[in-house]
This record gives structure tokens, C-alpha cells and sequence, in this order.
């Protein structure tokens, strides 16, 4: 039987955290918790419930790539036959149609390294920022470039190229997964649910950091591989530069000359938000939610524009930028 363990990471999740590990254990199972500097009862929940639990020095910076490749070398130390590992974020929860999917899918194709399900908001209804994340988790199925931290992924191409790069602050499993191609392994997209997540993202203020979270990863991912042929994140980081940036700057500095250019401006995102609405319509969305969607795509531009910045800025002053934090404890 292939064997599987399971890694966890976390801070300050709560109760988020208790459902999140007691749908990991089972099944002969090696689970290892990990955690960046929890001041609530996430270490002992762990423990109570028979999660190895791995505590991380305060004195490097707390990033969810340090936190996975130390739950990693863990597993591999107390169970050395594990050939797939569970990651999952501390605020998920796995749903048991996962395990069943992976029992019948494994060993799967030698090639492929990573294998993801769909992963949806618990409580899409809280907030229309909650929705927003669960629009965002639908994704085709098959091939695929990436995954999001809930993943299952092969032991031995993990450890090929080296794990996380813990340096990164977000966005380390797209980074991950270009390294992952680059090898000539494959990310897979199974059609099943795999997590139920809890965003807790009750106010714009969260949702405007997750965003500008976002452009950072962005950025950092584009510094990183943004070389020729894939030019990995180029797209994406122009995107955030022409409408986020260069747009709203070019309007104002234009608008003393030329007394029309902001009415210009919003006509322009007037049709970004109807081409962004019409592609998630296309794609099945209903109606409100691909408005929805589409109208905080375009104001996230504007987040992510100050998420780049904030990177170039740290990045000309040699400074690492520390974890960028949006949830609510609970």
C-alpha cells in the first residue's frame, strides 16, 4: 500500500486548526504539525489529538515555505517509507471524498508530482470576500501549472528540486510547481473536493492585504524565473503595472492637459470589468458572481500594484519582507 503522511502548517488558527488535523489522522497516517509562533493552544491541540508537532525558531522569519520543508524533513525522519505527502494549510479542512479519491488514483502516473482537488470556502455566505475566495478556488480540470497549499505531492520529486524556497513569502507553490515543470514533471488537477477552507475575511481591510499579498508573490515569483522561454509571472506583474499603476498615474498627471483623461480612465475599466465578467460567465459562473468577481479583479489591480511596490521597495533596500498577515484569530 502506497504509503502517505501529512504535514500541516499553522499559526494562531484556533479552532480552525482542531477540524483541519482531526480530518487528517486515520488511515495509518503519519500526521506532523508545524507551527510559526501560535500564541493560542494550536500546540497542544495538536499533540492531544497525535500530531507530531514541530516548532519553529522566531529567529528567522515565519513564511509557510519554511514551515512545509520543515514538517517535510520531519515526516521523512519518523516514517522513511512515506512515498506521498498531504500538505495542508492549518485553516483547511480535508473532506473524506479525498482520501477516498487518492486511494483510487494512487500510485498514479510516474511523472506526475503534484495532484490537487478542489478546494472550497466553508462559508462562502459570510462575507462577499468569502465568495470572492471561492470563485477564485474553481479551476479546470487535468493538467495543470500550479497548486495552492493543499496538494498531495510526490516524495521523491519534492525532495529533487529542494522543497520550498522558504525565502519566499507567498506564493510558494506556484514557484514550486515551475521548478517542479522545469524537470519535466506534470501538476495534476483531479474532480474531486479536497479541503473546505476558512478565509475569514470579514472586512475590505483583509481582503485589500490579501490582494496586495498577492502582488508581492507576484513580483517575487517574476524576479525569481520572469527569464525566457516561460517568462513565469510576466503577464500577471504587467497586468498589475498597466491598470494598477500606470493607468491611474498616466490619468492624473494627463488630466491638467487634457481634462478628460480620468473619465477616459474609468471607461477603460469600465470594459476590463465587462471582459473579466464575460470570461467568467463563459466559464459557468452565474451572473452576480461573475459580476462580482470581475469588479474586485479590477479593484485588486490596485492592491497588487502596491504589493509590487512594497517588493521593489524591500528588494533596493536589501530587506526581506516579513509575513503579510490578514486573517482574524479565532
Amino acid at each position: 500500500m502506497t504509503r502517505i503522511g501529512v504535514v500541516a502548517i499553522g499559526r494562531n488558527e484556533g479552532a480552525r486548526l482542531e477540524r483541519c488535523l482531526d480530518s487528517a489522522v486515520g488511515g495509518e497516517r503519519t500526521v506532523v504539525y508545524v507551527d510559526s509562533g501560535s500564541t493560542d493552544a494550536s500546540i497542544a491541540n495538536a499533540r492531544r489529538r497525535g500530531a507530531e508537532v514541530v516548532e519553529l525558531s522566531p529567529r528567522e522569519p515565519f513564511t509557510a515555505a519554511r514551515a512545509r520543508n520543515a514538517g517535510f524533513a520531519r515526516l521523512c525522519e519518523i516514517d522513511p517509507s512515506v512515498e506521498w505527502v498531504q500538505f495542508v494549510d492549518g485553516d483547511c479542512e480535508i473532506v473524506p471524498a479525498w482520501w477516498e479519491t487518492i486511494g483510487r488514483w494512487l500510485p498514479g502516473p510516474s511523472e506526475v508530482a503534484a495532484v490537487c482537488g478542489r478546494r472550497r470556502e466553508r462559508h462562502p455566505e459570510a462575507s462577499i470576500y468569502s465568495r470572492l475566495c471561492d470563485l477564485e478556488w474553481e479551476t479546470p480540470i487535468g493538467a495543470a501549472k500550479s497548486c495552492g497549499g493543499d496538494a498531495l505531492m510526490r516524495v521523491a520529486a519534492f525532495r529533487s528540486v529542494g522543497g520550498f524556497d522558504a525565502r519566499v513569502i507567498a506564493g510558494e507553490e506556484p514557484e514550486l510547481c515551475f521548478r517542479l515543470r522545469a524537470r519535466g514533471f506534470r501538476i495534476e488537477r483531479l474532480d474531486s473536493e479536497m479541503t473546505l477552507h476558512d478565509a475569514a475575511i470579514l472586512r475590505f481591510a483583509q481582503w485589500w492585504r490579501r490582494a496586495l499579498r498577492a502582488g508581492h508573490a507576484y513580483a517575487e515569483n517574476f524576479a525569481l524565473h520572469g527569464e525566457p522561454p516561460e517568462r513565469f509571472r510576466a503577464r500577471e506583474v504587467g497586468s498589475i503595472l498597466v491598470w494598477g499603476a500606470g493607468l491611474p498615474i498616466a490619468a492624473l498627471l494627463a488630466a491638467p492637459i487634457v481634462p478628460v483623461a480620468p473619465l477616459v480612465a474609468l471607461v477603460l475599466y469600465a470594459l476590463l470589468f465587462v471582459r473579466i465578467r464575460r470570461g467568467r460567465f463563459a466559464a459557468g459562473a452565474a451572473p452576480r458572481d461573475a459580476g462580482l468577481y470581475a469588479a474586485f479583479t479590477v479593484i485588486g489591480k490596485w492592491a497588487e500594484a502596491c504589493g509590487i511596490a512594497w517588493y521593489a521597495w524591500n528588494r533596493i533596500r536589501g530587506r526581506r519582507t516579513r509575513l503579510i498577515e490578514y486573517k482574524v484569530t479565532r
